[in-house]
């Protein structure tokens, strides 16, 4: 058999402890940025502080992940839920700015340490369900609409401010495809000021080294394909991870061939036997639907979908696609070649069980679905439901119990990275944090006592370097560094 016992996989995960290693923290101490508009770009003139709509970001705050806890059954992360990389600019569909922009979310959230499989799957809810290993939010695949047979429109769910105004939710539409246009280049916008990924996340996968190049000229980012088995990009909340996109194409041979994953979908377009929902209409549900969530394949007249036309082309709902294992394809497990027109990678889940980098014993897994060029792909990174039991939460605060594996922003600790002299000279460099304040100590003495101790400040500059860090020359034999608090 080639999936492990589940005991035996959850010992395996806590020996190699990827859910508390995996989170990037390299730039920690870096502000938060943003490119307000496309001229910001061209003028390369990103902001620290901004203000629209629900995303008020009056004083500097900093990026991504501020703290990583745990105890034996969870992992505690705190995060601003803002991006190491420069942010926006966000349009909207019209040419207009998008309404909102991103705010520090002050957030913590916990993952399980020991996944759970149930038999009988849960939808992904609106929101956040999973965070980037960047600290950002990671939502599914719907945007907040679906198709209200009665009114022939998509609509909103339901809410205070619009009692009588709520989709059917039987056709959700497709966030990338109806709302694509409002995304930056790092494929994030946000929900209010809810930062968020709803599919593969370029700029991240750059900052980890996952065959994307970025040009920050046009703050622009190219699919580049090295050879190298993509990194965990972040977690879902039933505590499984999601990889990029490439991976070896053998689940079980680390020595076999680095390729793109192959998504389980298809269009309902009539090829590979599917219904065509051009000719046939929108009267039916993929079978991945009815198994997952009963009901029946046949629609009543009041749930039936608008018929497929410019306004509403196949894709445009997530029900637009078929699950390839249902249409004679076959899960590819390293047997014979690999043929994309006889197989595919991942099941209706998105998920495979596979050995990796980080689990060399195999685990179960998401990746996140691209075309060639990097353009994202049905069902991006996870299907409409959770593979395992989604028990992470967003907790009020977090226990006391817990240990603390890394702390980072404000908390970040200041060490010395490089020492070295030249005759008289000595240059220091040091990891530091953005506006953070500096006492530099020295004395011709090594008995530096606090009468000889001439002190020197330095405050950092409004923009640290790439990586964070500071640099000071001066004469001198003994030295010492201090962060003022």
């Amino acid at each position: 058999m080639r999936h492990l016992p589940l005991f035996l996989l959850t010992c395996l995960s806590l020996q190699a402890d990827p859910l508390v290693s995996s989170w990037f923290t390299d730039l920690s101490g870096r502000y938060a940025r943003i490119y307000e508009d496309n001229d910001a770009i061209t003028n390369q003139t990103p902001v620290t502080t901004w203000n629209r709509g629900a995303g008020v970001q009056a004083d500097p705050v900093y990026a991504g992940i501020t703290e990583i806890s745990h105890d034996a059954t969870d992992v505690y992360i705190r995060t601003s839920n803002l991006g190491y990389h420069i942010m926006g600019p966000w349009y909207g569909g019209n040419g207009g700015l998008f309404p909102n922009y991103p705010a520090n979310a002050a957030e913590i959230y916990r993952f399980p340490r020991t996944p759970v499989i149930p038999t009988n799957k849960t939808l992904t809810g609106g929101g956040t369900i999973g965070y980037g290993v960047d600290g950002i939010a990671l939502f599914d695949s719907r945007d907040a609409f679906s198709y209200d047979t009665s009114a022939g429109v998509d609509e909103t769910p339901m809410t205070a401010q619009n009692p009588n105004i709520d989709g059917d939710n039987v056709w959700n539409r497709d966030a990338y495809i109806n709302e694509g246009d409002t995304f930056d280049n790092a494929y994030a916008h946000q929900a209010g000021a809810n930062h968020h990924y709803h599919a593969n996340t370029p700029a991240l996968r750059h900052l980890l080294g996952d065959s994307v190049d970025h040009d920050p000229l046009t703050n622009t980012y190219t699919e580049n394909p090295n050879g190298s088995h993509s990194p965990i990009i972040g977690w879902f909340r039933d505590g499984f991870p999601v990889y990029g996109p490439y991976a070896y194409s053998d689940p079980d041979d680390p020595t076999s061939q680095i390729r793109r994953m192959i998504s389980g979908y298809q269009k309902r377009d009539g090829t590979n036997g599917s219904t065509n929902l051009t000719t046939a209409g929108r009267n039916t549900l993929p079978q991945w639907v009815v198994r997952n969530e009963g009901g029946s394949v046949n629609l009543p007249a009041g749930e039936v979908g608008p018929a497929v036309s410019a306004q509403y082309p196949i894709g445009h709902y997530l029900q637009d696609y078929a699950y390839k294992g249902d249409l004679g394809l076959t899960q590819y497990e390293g047997n014979g070649s690999f043929d994309e027109n006889l197989h595919f990678d991942l099941n209706e889940y998105n998920v495979r069980f596979c050995k990796t980098p980080e689990f060399p014993s195999g685990t179960w897994a998401y990746f996140t679905n691209i075309e060639v060029d990097g353009t994202p792909i049905f069902p991006y990174n996870i299907s409409r439901y959770f593979y395992g039991t989604p028990s992470g939460t967003s907790p009020n605060d977090v226990p006391e119990n817990v240990t603390i594996h890394w702390e980072g922003g404000p908390k970040q600790e200041t060490k010395l990275a490089a020492f070295s002299t030249n005759n008289n000279e000595v240059a220091l460099v040091w990891s530091a944090i953005e506006g953070g304040q500096y006492t530099i100590d020295s004395s011709t003495s090594l008995e530096v006592g606090q009468s000889q101790i001439n002190a020197v400040q330095l405050r950092t500059t409004a923009v640290v370097p790439e990586p964070s860090s500071a640099l000071l020359a001066f004469v001198g034999l003994a030295l010492g560094l201090r962060r003022r608090r």
